[in-house]
């Protein structure tokens, strides 16, 4: 008998659990894994709380030994389009710590789990319309719906678009288009995203989540080690992308958000811009009946208490 044992890992049942609020997560009998984000199960609503939560996914399901593939997908028509304002408001009471643990560390460990801590290939389904679109475009395959409009929006609001999306851009899209879209916040239709390489195909709404399954079963045809090594050939570009450049990025769009009075809870919508109307089932706004001082002074006492 040996004088240790293996550190017990998740079960793929508590990794569910533990992630339910955020992600509807089920697997196949062969191991295929999809993650769906979600708000109490309508479209996503950005929160800090998500921004924390991707990147600990992606670790915990990308390194169980019962995961094959992950398919990565939001709700309906809308992938990141609106910031919960409750949520993020401890930006505003301690923007350096809220800006270093919750943005500049999570924001990070987003990508950084994604592509050097998952051991399987990775689908992304762009499902919606809006930005962060990112968080699929640099899984190893990635596909869209034929109706999406898709954006960088930092320069739109005054930032500095280092979080990760710059990477996705530049390496994926001509340096003279990455360049227009980063800084000019310009939308990109379904098409464009094909034609800039981007996506590898554009499929129609109604097939989208097929079409991913289609592609999930070819991969899975292929033995399970060589199908996983290659993977990490063909992921290796990514990983040195990360490693040359995130950090730097990352940090200087974290500066430039000291140079001006940004705050993410009350970052405008872009549903007007792309013509959405999502059929929420949380809260964007403030909670009714409150004010922003009110809500500041539950966050103080969330902070004291050491829960954000």
């Amino acid at each position: 008998m040996t004088n240790t044992s293996f550190v017990k890992w998740p079960t793929f049942e508590q990794i569910q659990e533990m992630f339910a609020e955020l992600f509807h997560i089920t697997r196949r009998d062969d191991g295929v894994v999809t993650v769906q984000m979600h708000c109490n199960d309508g479209p996503l609503i950005w929160s800090m709380e998500m921004h924390d939560a991707i990147g600990k996914m992606w670790r915990m399901l990308g390194t169980d030994r019962d995961t094959e593939l992950i398919i990565f997908t939001g709700t309906d028509d809308v992938w990141v389009t609106d910031f919960e304002a409750e949520s993020w408001l401890a930006e505003t009471l301690d923007p350096a710590g809220t800006r270093y643990e919750h943005m500049f560390i999570d924001g990070r460990r987003m990508l950084i789990a994604q592509i050097h801590d998952v051991e399987v290939p990775t689908l992304g389904v762009l499902s919606g319309s809006g930005g962060h679109s990112e968080l699929a475009l640099m899984c190893d395959f990635a596909i869209a719906a034929d109706d999406l409009k898709v954006l960088d929006p930092h320069v739109l609001v005054g930032n500095v678009p280092g979080d990760g999306i710059h990477s996705c851009f530049m390496r994926l899209m001509p340096p003279r288009m990455a360049a227009w879209y980063l800084m000019t916040g310009e939308v990109m239709t379904s098409e464009q995203l094909l034609q800039y390489g981007l996506v590898s195909e554009i499929v129609p709404r109604n097939r989208l989540m097929d079409r991913a399954y289609e592609i999930a079963d070819l991969l899975m045809k292929q033995p399970r080690v060589m199908r996983r090594l290659s993977t990490q050939i063909v992921r290796r570009p990514w990983k040195q992308q990360i490693v040359d450049d995130l950090d730097m990025a990352f940090g200087t769009e974290m500066f430039g958000m000291f140079t001006d009075d940004q705050a993410h809870s009350f970052m405008p919508s872009m549903n007007q811009l792309l013509g959405l109307d999502p059929d929420y089932k949380g809260n964007t706004g403030l909670p009714a009946g409150e004010t922003r001082e009110s809500m500041q002074e539950k966050i103080r006492q969330r902070i004291a208490a050491g829960e954000v």
